[in-house]
This record gives structure tokens, sequence and C-alpha cells, in this order.
């Protein structure tokens, strides 16, 4: 079972780097630091996991800014010294239902 606790607990202190890839897309996305930060809370909830995920274990996350922007969150589990950000993205209305259920394709 992933602590979510853990995860946020390493987000607010800084414990934290991001792929090149996240960092591509935060871009791309228009996706702040600070609006990742934000999203990873204790509002927050673990909508996917990936235990068996190509590079390392991880899950993706559902949280919102303080302007209510839904954000998903990809990020290794918290056992690493570093929780790595793997891709960020705004849900997208046509793939998901509620930001939280993927639909049937």
């Amino acid at each position: 079972m992933i602590e979510l606790a853990k995860i946020v607990e390493k987000i607010k202190s800084k414990q934290y780097e991001f792929s090149k890839h996240a960092v591509d897309q935060s871009i791309i996305r228009n996706i702040s630091v600070s609006e990742m930060e934000q999203a990873i809370s204790e509002n927050a909830l673990i909508i996917e996991d990936y235990p068996n995920d190509k590079y390392i274990p991880s899950c993706l996350i559902l949280g919102y800014t303080k302007n209510r922007r839904p954000l998903h969150v990809q990020c290794s589990y918290p056992n690493r010294p570093l929780v790595k950000i793997i891709t960020l993205y705004q849900p997208d209305p046509e793939l998901w239902i509620n930001d939280r259920v993927r639909k049937s394709k």
C-alpha cells in the first residue's frame, strides 16, 4: 500500500526531483512547480498504482491547485530519497470521468 502522506511530506519538504520528461511536459502544458506542489496535498487521491512500472514503481495522483485546476501527477513511491515526478498534466475530459476514472475505449 502506497502511503500518500509520505509522498505529501516529501513534496512539502522539497524532497523531490523532476524527470526530463516532466520538465518538458510542465513547460508545454503550462504547469508551474507551485501548482504541482499545491496539487499533491492532504486532499489529493492516488487514483492508479503502477507497482510494475517500466523504470520504477509509481502511482498517479489527482489533486487540485488553489485555483481548483485539476492535475494528474505521476510520481515514484516515497521509499526513494527523492520522490521522482515522472509526468504531470491536466486530465482531458474526453479521456477521464470526473478526473478520476479513465473512460472505456
